[in-house]
């Protein structure tokens, strides 16, 4: 975390925030380390962030580590994103030459989605996600990933955990808590839903949708933070009442200013949160985003540059905001509170151990305290809480703490602590809001299902809280929750694509999911077949000497035959050209690339299998996998050199090949332009530093008022290059063994 990384240079994560001192840390501590490794690595996905930009500068040149559970959370950007902080996004050191431009091979994963509604196009959606991600991991991931999960750990690691004394505790299925309304309150509810889902516009923080002038923005950006907003007030709504009327009264009170501005002939735009609002989303952090909106680093536009709808929008969006704050006003009780507090009382786990209570808004947090706080040692910690009381929080919950403290028996905290911190001497997770994203789920349980040699618990355990509307004989309670998050999603629609994780196929389907314990253990159930293999070799490396040596002193052409379940005959052949390694199979006329994990598996057979001949058939098969692996290379060398979707970089591509020869700058000049551009071609500088340098260069004609701006915009750290510096992939193609295989009968 970032803390840690920036303790030895008297920097607080605040200070650090701030960016204010963070260039000079930056040329400091990049001079002195060659290793860099990002924990938590998911939460730099995003290129578009400061924090990124900075942490970009910092790889540059250096081995870099990225350690996440959850790498993927949307869209396979996410993985490109971290890929770049080690990887040139144009020429990658990767041996795999499909891969060669990283953006180009991942926006056309990406375009395979765009066309495709999330609920309408389900199954089609899902079918492409799970082929976008078979093909990350065959050509990409291979050459760059480590994956283990406590069950293969346990399962070819259990004589080295047993040796080493160390033990995971066992995770219990989650148990849902069902909280219910009585009819009056599911009206009010009900009709809420429908007024911040559907009739509300959210126009206050859209303005830019109604803009008639010239920007910028795209059409999605412009709107982005409307659909926010409102994935804000249907999660603040599930969280607490409290929350709820909190997020309405402010947002009452904005749209108020607003519209007097309005009415004074400016409308007052933020500069700053197009670019930060991903992040503060990210942790649903709708407070500060307010506060950035209402901030005074704003641009001021005349009323009269935006369309009619607008003023109209903001007036009918601020009646259904004062609809909506009137009918919450008669609401006094909150059943999801008393269900809280009887099953405190009541529920043998609750009451013998530590809890940790997970809650998306830190309002939320704070009323649990207030109203706990008398029976029980309660403490709410949030993004603003203190040093101090992080403090409190560790000395109270880690177990490596010398001084163990015993003063809270109740934690409640937003995902702030879902990362980064050891919170196991307490075995209880409570998610008192709705967890829509399964990943949140296994990070906030990952606090304390920790691996140890004296495990404080032997078991893990979960508590999820529903709505269930009102209490009907003729439906369980199940299905009266299924039936509450069925309306969140279809009210939704595609506007859920901000709140549920990628594969939703339905309520139920996430109903069940959240309450598994495959999904808060973080095991899908898939056998980890790289590990198989490596702990069997492993095995005969160890206590086969002799076979061992004899696979060592195998020659290359390695060929050999036998029979087979398929009807027909096929050659598999591996083969190697430098750090790249591809498998080819070939059946009949048609040749296919086959990744380790199935190479692995047709390989395998008994030793007592008998050995078949080869024949003239083998040879023609060996041919076609040779010109397929040879192919691999003709289609790299045919690629365009330029690619669509980098406008920006070809725009100062462009002013840079303009001005090149200029005759007022000297050789240096002329290197260094050279240099830039290089640098551009092959992806090496960051997206935020690129949209920049353009911003600031493009209305600008005096050749050196140009390589200026260019020069400022450019730390000089990015001119390291990446730590690898090529693709090996010289020397001559070999095959290093084939197998042909023998259909039966």
């Amino acid at each position: 975390s970032w803390p840690n990384v920036f303790d030895e240079f008297g920097v607080r994560q605040r200070e650090f925030e701030s960016l204010g001192k963070l260039d000079s840390i930056i040329r400091r501590g990049t001079e002195k380390y060659k290793n860099i490794i990002i924990d938590e690595s998911h939460r730099f996905r995003t290129e578009s962030t400061q924090m990124y930009e900075k942490l970009f500068r910092i790889c540059r040149g250096k081995r870099v580590i990225l350690v996440s559970a959850t790498p993927l959370h949307n869209t396979p950007m996410d993985i490109f994103g971290q890929i770049k902080l080690f990887q040139n996004a144009h020429k990658s050191t990767l041996p795999n030459p499909k891969v060669r431009d990283l953006e180009k091979y991942f926006k056309n994963l990406q375009n395979r989605l765009k066309t495709l509604d999330r609920q309408k196009d389900k199954d089609e959606y899902l079918k492409i996600i799970k082929e976008n991600a078979e093909d990350i991991r065959e050509n990409v991931l291979q050459y760059l990933m480590v994956r283990r999960t406590r069950g293969s750990i346990i399962k070819y690691y259990g004589n080295d955990l047993e040796r080493q004394k160390l033990k995971f505790p066992k995770v219990i299925d989650p148990q849902p808590i069902l909280y219910h309304f009585d009819e009056e309150l599911d009206k009010i509810f009900n009709k809420t839903l429908e007024l911040i889902i559907k009739k509300l516009k959210y126009s206050r923080y859209i303005p830019m949708g109604y803009y008639t002038g010239k920007t910028e923005l795209s059409g999605s950006v412009k709107v982005i933070m409307g659909q926010l907003m409102k994935i804000l007030s249907l999660k603040r709504l599930e969280s607490s009442f409290f929350a709820f009327k909190k997020t309405i009264e402010r947002f009452i009170y904005s749209y108020k200013r607003f519209i007097e501005e309005y009415d004074k002939g400016y409308v007052y735009v933020s500069k700053k949160y197009i670019n930060r609002v991903f992040e503060l989303a990210e942790s649903d952090d709708e407070e500060s985003i307010q506060e950035l909106i209402e901030s005074g680093d704003v641009t001021k536009y005349p009323s009269k540059e935006f369309s009619s709808g607008f003023i109209k929008d903001l007036k009918e969006d601020l009646k259904i905001l004062e609809e909506i704050n009137d009918m919450w006003k008669k609401i006094n009780r909150d059943p999801k509170l008393e269900k809280f507090v009887e099953i405190l009382s009541k529920d043998k786990i609750l009451k013998e151990y530590k809890l940790i209570v997970f809650t998306e808004s830190k309002e939320t947090g704070s009323y649990l305290e207030n109203k706990l706080k008398d029976k029980h040692k309660v403490l709410a910690f949030s993004s603003k809480s203190s040093e101090s009381i992080r403090g409190k929080v560790i000395d109270n919950f880690d177990p490596a703490i010398k001084n163990k403290q015993d003063d809270i028996r109740i934690l409640i905290s937003t995902d702030i602590l879902s990362e980064g911190v050891n919170l196991n001497r307490s075995n209880v997770v409570i998610n008192y809001d709705i967890p829509w994203n399964p990943i949140k789920m296994m990070q906030r349980v990952g606090r304390i299902n920790r691996v140890s040699k004296n495990p404080p618990f032997d078991k893990i355990y979960t508590y999820n809280f529903f709505p269930a509307g009102p209490i009907n004989e003729k439906i369980s309670l199940k299905e009266a929750a299924e039936a509450k998050i069925k309306a969140f999603i279809e009210m939704l629609g595609n506007d859920a694509k901000l709140l549920t994780d990628e594969e939703i196929k339905s309520h139920d389907f996430l109903f069940k999911r959240l309450n598994s314990k495959e999904t808060i253990s973080g095991e899908d159930g898939e056998e980890d077949v790289e590990l198989k293999y490596l702990t069997f070799l492993r095995d005969v490396r160890d206590n086969n000497k002799d076979l061992f040596e004899k696979i060592k002193r195998l020659p290359k052409k390695a060929r050999t035959a036998r029979k087979y379940k398929e009807n027909q005959n096929s050659v598999l052949t591996f083969f190697r050209k430098g750090k790249l390694r591809k498998t080819f199979i070939t059946r009949g006329n048609d040749v296919e690339e086959v990744d380790f994990e199935n190479a692995a598996r047709i390989l395998e057979v008994s030793k007592n299998e008998k050995k078949e001949k080869l024949d003239a058939e083998f040879y023609k098969c060996l041919d076609k996998n040779k010109k397929e692996f040879d192919e691999v290379f003709i289609k790299e060398s045919e690629e365009p050199t330029t690619s669509r979707g980098r406008s920006n970089e070809n725009k100062i591509i462009k002013i840079i090949k303009a001005i090149h020869k200029s005759k007022e700058f000297t050789e240096d000049d002329e290197e260094y332009l050279q240099d830039v551009l290089n640098l551009l071609k092959e992806g090496g500088i960051d997206k935020s530093s690129i949209k920049r340098i353009l911003k600031s260069i493009e209305k600008e004609i005096n050749p050196l008022k140009i390589l200026a701006k260019i020069r400022s915009g450019i730390p000089q750290e990015l001119f390291r290059g990446t730590f690898v510096t090529g693709a090996d992939i010289s020397g001559p193609r070999e095959v290093i063994l084939s197998e042909y295989l023998l259909k039966n009968g």
